[in-house]
């Protein structure tokens, strides 16, 4: 008995990988596509064609291509708030956390530049949940930025939602740079980068002047 009950977990075992593998592949074959097109004119029957599988097969991982489409949004954020958050860690050194998240938002497209690529088609593209996906982790990347700007010189006096406003300028520029940097060779990266550090402090210089208007 225990020998088949140790068969047993290893063929689930083998089962539960295969199906990671094969959804990894359609992950994959659709980032591939979407290196050329945009997400609502690629269908199912590309992208199994792409991963080799059937078509019939897709739904045992996906409900549909919407579905797909939303795991790679998350996918694509993946690490990068927590790498963003440590990158600001220090509230009392604001040209430091400038440049470190700066670097941070760089090695991220560095390393997931077709997941980048597909964000910046899709963050204005034709299919509105994916849209709103996006939407909404941009959106927690800036509450979060306005949460932790409380804890630096002067925006500490500011309020909520001055903070907040502030920290969708913040990603704004962020998120042009990552745009930017998909297309760019080394010497453009390194421009780009000490281009949006400059933006960045001439935002900071500004509400270092900001005066809240009174309630």
């Amino acid at each position: 008995m225990p020998l088949e009950r140790s068969r047993s977990h290893v063929r689930s075992r083998s089962r539960s990988e295969n199906k990671e593998l094969t959804r990894q592949a359609l992950l994959r074959a659709a980032l591939k596509l979407l290196s050329q097109n945009s997400f609502d004119s690629i269908s199912l029957r590309e992208v199994t064609r792409e991963a080799g599988i059937t078509p019939t097969a897709f739904y045992r991982h996906f409900d549909d291509m919407d579905e797909l489409g939303l795991v790679l949004v998350e996918e694509s954020f993946g690490s990068l708030g927590t790498m963003l958050r440590d990158a600001r860690a220090d509230p009392t050194i604001a040209d430091d956390a400038i440049r470190r998240s700066v670097e941070t938002v760089v090695i991220h497209v560095r390393d997931h530049g077709p997941h980048m690529r597909f964000i910046a088609r899709e963050r204005h593209g034709g299919v509105r949940r994916l849209r709103r996906a996006i939407g909404r982790e941009l959106g927690l990347f800036a509450n979060e930025l306005a949460v932790d700007l409380a804890a630096f010189p002067v925006v500490d006096r500011w309020s909520t939602d001055d903070r907040r406003m502030l920290a969708d300028l913040i990603v704004e520029v962020m998120v042009s740079m990552a745009a930017d940097l998909l297309d760019a060779d080394a010497d453009e990266r390194d421009e780009l980068a000490h281009r949006t550090e400059r933006q960045l402090r001439l935002v900071t210089l500004g509400a270092m002047t900001w005066r809240p208007r009174p309630a």
